[in-house]
């Protein structure tokens, strides 16, 4: 499947669903930034290693992103201030193509909005060395072909539910980011 596609068709396939919003007593929200951006006619996303210091998903591939601030007017502000926080990615450089599903992490309590954006290239990221050990470029074609990617059931309070995997090089992006990233493939790409 090819990963060539322009941010009008992303942002029409966005705008063509309606978001499901999560709202979960003891949750507190949270928001996520998918930078994407075209390099030599193909496209990656901008995704990020995570220190071992930092409180939550230590080691973990997650996109760049964090808890909703008071000073947050909006959890796309929160996305946006927390990218700029973490790699460097200055808000005035992003362009909001919409919005997914909000998303539950069962084991640190946070709801996630994800948004997607189109961001130029090249671009000079800085990691913030407190939170990011560093700045990874995915391939959405790597990322679209099903050999790399699999599928387990887990327990999780008494339930199994599916868990998803995406193998990117040596690296392996799991948990709600991998459920951020197949709800993205599936509404741009039908993947």
């Amino acid at each position: 499947m090819s990963a060539k596609i322009d941010k009008e068709s992303i942002r029409q396939a966005l705008s063509q669903r309606e978001k499901r919003a999560i709202e979960a007593e003891g949750f507190r929200s949270a928001a996520v930034l998918i930078p994407l951006y075209e390099k030599g006619g193909e496209h990656y996303l901008v995704v990020t290693k995570r220190t071992e210091t930092v409180n939550a998903h230590r080691g973990q591939i997650s996109f760049p992103g964090g808890v909703h601030q008071v000073g947050d007017e909006s959890l796309m502000d929160t996305a946006l201030r927390e990218s700029w926080e973490e790699i460097g990615l200055n808000p005035k450089d992003v362009e909001i193509l919409g919005e997914l599903d909000s998303m539950c992490t069962f084991t640190t309590n946070y709801v996630v909005s994800p948004f997607v954006a189109a961001i130029p290239y090249p671009y000079e990221f800085k990691a913030n060395p407190g939170e990011v050990e560093e700045i990874i470029e995915v391939p959405l074609a790597a990322l679209l072909d099903r050999s790399n990617f699999w599928e387990e059931l887990q327990p999780l309070q008494g339930k199994l539910i599916p868990q998803y995997f995406y193998q990117c090089g040596d690296r392996v992006i799991w948990g709600a980011t991998a459920r951020i990233l197949k709800q993205f493939l599936e509404t741009v790409f039908g993947a």
